[in-house]
């Protein structure tokens, strides 16, 4: 089991008329005993005549700003302690949005952070810096992304595990994942189900023909299968919820996810940058626009934070002479 004592809640449009992550944090936070933070980042760029600025000249407008957002984060905390849930609310000047939800939540103490996922799909997230790709490379801590605005309702969870440690993965990071996933399972008294998608074995060996094949075959799938026996030795999940799937391991956590009507999809990112992940790719970025379904995705207990600790604040921009 994990503790999660506190959730910080990126609210990605104070405005708007419905919130899903706010819904979905406050029945988590009411159901593990946790306290809630909605926080709001204003990243806009402020762009003034430099010239004719004098030093507190933005001041009152940042106040103005600040205060009217975080008046109406209050009135949406208000109905979120209805549920008997302990909130407050902060707003920030400060971008880019990604690291100032990763600065706010370590701030705080965060547990875990939930946030809605960003609309549209994404072409090329190693390029294009989408705020919900680099919230997921970024964040130490857990990171929710909400993409259903149906509550939970005895939800199926899918821990999604690599006991073969691919591509070098942390041997701890299996454990992780299926703690964090028994936590959320048990508190919202749905169902843990664990799948394995092992790699298919390169063609170059199958092509040494059919008795040779079978044998590498068979060979792979045992060691996989003992493999994923052993890391679930430990957990309660019954042998009717452990799914053993061969093909892309992206493909495998799609199609059993999809089979199960699964709610949340619990697996592990280790945030590869370069040209390793170029080659490598990384299945949590590949799936998050697959998967219809939420996402909670979990990083490898040493995984160092990289985001400065200071607030930026606001972004000011010269305005630029016309000629």
């Amino acid at each position: 089991m994990v503790s999660v004592r506190r959730i910080l809640v990126a609210v990605k449009e104070p405005m708007a008329r419905a919130l899903p992550a706010v819904a979905k944090a406050t029945q988590l936070a009411r159901a593990l005993g946790a306290r809630l933070e909605l926080f709001h980042a204003i990243d806009a760029a402020l762009y003034v005549d430099m010239l004719a600025m004098t030093g507190n000249a933005l001041q009152p407008f940042e106040d103005e700003q600040r205060e009217q957002l975080a008046q109406r984060l209050s009135r949406i905390a208000a109905r979120a302690r209805l549920h008997g849930v302990e909130v407050s609310v902060a707003v920030e000047w400060d971008y880019p949005v990604y690291e100032a939800i990763v600065r706010r939540a370590v701030a705080i103490g965060a547990d875990l952070i939930v946030a809605e996922r960003h609309a549209g799909r994404h072409i090329a997230p190693g390029f294009l810096g989408l705020a919900d790709w680099e919230l997921l490379r970024l964040s130490p801590m857990p990171v929710l992304l909400v993409k259903k605005a149906r509550p939970y309702h005895h939800p199926a969870v899918l821990a999604a595990v690599d006991p073969g440690l691919a591509f070098g993965k942390p041997a701890g990071l299996d454990q992780d994942i299926l703690r964090i996933a028994s936590t959320v399972t048990e508190a919202l008294r749905g169902k843990l189900h664990a799948v394995h998608a092992c790699a298919p074995v390169p063609a170059s060996l199958t092509a040494l023909g059919t008795t040779a094949a079978s044998r590498i075959v068979a060979t792979e799938r045992a060691r996989a299968s003992g493999g994923f026996e052993r890391l679930l030795r430990s957990t309660n999940i019954p042998a009717a919820r452990r799914y053993l799937v061969g093909g892309d391991p992206c493909d495998g956590v799609r199609a059993t996810a999809v089979r199960l009507r699964t709610d949340i999809v619990v697996m592990g990112a280790m945030s590869r940058s370069g040209l390793k992940r170029m080659l490598i790719g990384n299945t949590a970025e590949r799936l998050l626009d697959r998967l219809s379904c939420d996402l909670l995705i979990v990083k490898p207990a040493e995984f160092a934070n990289r985001v400065p600790r200071r607030c930026r604040g606001p972004r000011v921009l010269a305005v630029q002479p016309l000629c």
